[in-house]
C-alpha cells in the first residue's frame, strides 16, 4: 500500500488578494488544467469563492483515456492562506490537496502539497511508478505555465 506526496511551489509577483481571488474561484480550475484531461465541471451554480464544505463534481480523463467522475470537497479553508480539497469519489483511494499562499517581498509564494494513494494495492503502486507520478508532474507543470501566463 503506497502513499505518495507531490510538492510544488511557485512565486507570483502579484498581490495576495489577486492570487487568492483567482485560485479560490472554482470556475478557474478549467483554465489551469491540461486539455487532454477533458476536464468538465458538472456542478451547477458554483459560487465565485470556495467555502468550507463546498462539493464540486467533475468529469475527467486522468489516465489512459478512461473518463471518470471526480467529486471533491473543500474540507478546510482559511481566507487568503490556504484551502484543502479532498476526493470523495474518484480514481484515487486517497487524494488530499493542500493549496497554501504566503506573501513575501516579491509577492506571493504558492505551495501545493498533494498526498495520494492509488487504488488497487500493489498494482496501484506499480502504476504510480510507471504512469501516475509522471502524469501528476505533467499536470502541475502545465498548471505552473498556465498561471505564469495568467499572472
Amino acid at each position: 500500500m503506497g502513499f505518495y506526496q507531490l510538492y510544488k511551489t511557485q512565486q507570483f509577483n502579484q498581490s495576495l488578494d489577486e492570487v487568492w481571488d483567482f485560485i479560490s474561484n472554482p470556475a478557474n480550475l478549467n483554465k489551469i488544467t491540461p486539455t487532454d484531461m477533458n476536464f468538465d465541471i458538472l456542478s451547477k451554480n458554483l459560487p465565485k469563492k470556495m467555502y468550507q464544505g463546498l462539493i464540486i463534481k467533475y468529469k475527467v480523463t486522468p489516465l489512459l483515456g478512461i473518463k471518470t467522475n471526480w467529486v471533491t470537497e473543500i474540507t478546510h479553508l482559511e481566507e487568503k492562506k490556504f484551502f484543502v480539497d479532498e476526493q470523495r469519489v474518484g480514481p484515487y483511494k486517497i487524494w488530499h490537496h493542500q493549496h497554501h499562499l504566503e506573501a513575501n517581498r516579491q509577492g506571493v509564494i504558492m505551495t501545493d502539497i498533494v498526498s495520494y494513494q492509488p487504488p488497487l494495492g500493489v498494482i496501484g503502486n506499480l502504476m504510480n511508478h510507471l504512469i501516475i507520478k509522471k502524469k501528476l508532474d505533467a499536470i502541475f507543470d502545465f498548471r505552473q505555465k498556465a498561471l505564469e501566463e495568467i499572472f
